[in-house]
Formats: C-alpha cells, structure tokens, sequence
C-alpha cells in the first residue's frame, strides 16, 4: 500500500504522513523545502522503520513540477491514496488584498490539485480502486472578514471534489473532502494552544485515516472538523 501527500514536510501533511507509515504504507511525500521535508522523513523513518518513504521536491505553483512528481511516483505503483494537502493562507479582504494574491492561491491551493489527480487517475481507474483526500477548508463553506482569495480557492477545491467525486464513484475510487476549521499550524505563528483552544494536526490525521479504513461500498463524502468551542 502507498499513500502520496503534497505540502508534507510540516502541520496536517506531516501528521497525515506519520499516520499512514504507523499503518504500513510506502510514502510519496512532496514540498517546496526539501531541507525541511528531509528532516520530517528521517523522523519518520526513525518511529516506523519499515515504512518506504520517498521525497522530492517540488513548487506545487509549477505544473510541470506537479507533473513529474506524479510521472514519479506511478513509476513506483499506482497509488491506493492521494493527499491533495499543499495548500497556502494570504489574508486579506477580496478588495484590498496584495495583488496577486488569488493567482497565488488558486495555482497553489486548486491548481496543484487538479493536476496531480489527473495524472494520477487514469492507472487508479485501471485498478478499480483508491482514495482520493482534497484538504479544503470551513473557509470553502462560508465566507468570512479576511478570507478573500482563500476563501475564493478554497470554495474552487470544494467543487473539484465535488465534480471528482461524482466522475470516479463508478470507477471504485473514493473521493472525501475535508473541512477543517482552526488547526495549530504555522500559520498560527506563537498562538498559545495551551488551553486547546484550536485543534491539533493530529486530529485531522486521525480522521483520514479513519475515512481510509472503510470497506470499498462505503465512502465518507465530507468531514466537517471544528474546535470544540467553535470558530474563532
């Protein structure tokens, strides 16, 4: 079994690789800082020994980059789940964000999604089975003071699922989007969790790879995560 995970050296990516080794699987993991996603791999290798992890690295914001990492990995196996995570937060309002910053977004957030599935898709269809997870976001349910292009992206990777969904359902391949709402991330910077006010990655992790375990006739459409005591 193999698992592929985008924007995997750091947060949700890393927890979600850690969870899928604890459970035997070979890892295809990609980010921007290879520096930073070797170390996660050596962390990993030293917890779960047995676990094959390969690394490259890859701007997800390159479609030719995206591309070969897929060429890559389906020289390996045709893989039995895809973790579309790499994803990247600008602030601002639609009106009055940094230019430049839906492009952004959008070739980071959807783009790379969208093309490392399709490369990958046709040999899964071939097999007549996988897992496919797009990490989106509440930000893809609901607008909100801030969220501008983010939102904008996020509600695009939201309707690739869906249509993705709907497209492979007849070929055995399950599709599952994840919305998660705050997760202690970098993104967070210093923010003191220390009364768990915001959810850990692990939580998330932890729910892919529940969603995983399910027999071929079941498939979790969407899970909806969100801190205990609501959003911030």
């Amino acid at each position: 079994m193999n698992a592929i995970i985008t924007g995997a050296n750091k947060g949700i990516g890393k927890a979600i690789a850690i969870k899928f080794a604890a459970a035997g699987y070979d890892l295809f993991l990609c980010a921007r800082n290879l520096e930073l996603l070797n170390k996660t791999a050596t962390e990993i290798s030293v917890a779960y020994p047995a676990a094959k992890i390969n690394v490259k690295a890859v701007d997800v914001t390159v479609k030719a980059e995206v591309e070969q990492f897929a060429e890559s990995c389906l020289q390996y196996s045709t893989p039995d789940i895809v973790v579309n995570n790499a994803g990247t937060y600008i602030p601002g309002n639609t009106m009055d964000e940094p230019e430049g910053s839906l492009e952004l977004m959008m070739q980071t957030n959807l783009y790379s999604a969208y093309y490392l599935t399709r490369k990958l898709v046709p040999a899964m269809i071939i097999k007549g089975s996988g897992h496919i997870f797009n990490m989106c976001s509440i930000a893809s349910l609901q607008a909100y003071e801030g969220g501008g292009g983010y939102s904008i992206s996020k509600f695009a990777l939201n309707g690739f699922s869906q249509n993705l969904r709907h497209e492979l359902k007849a070929h055995g391949i399950k599709v599952t989007t994840i919305f998660p709402g705050a997760v202690l991330t970098d993104s967070w910077g210093n923010f003191d969790n220390s009364t768990g006010r915001i959810m850990e990655t692990e939580d998330i992790a932890n729910m892919v790879l529940a969603a995983s375990k399910l027999s071929p006739q079941a498939v979790v459409e969407a899970i909806v995560l969100r801190p205990q005591l609501g959003d911030l």
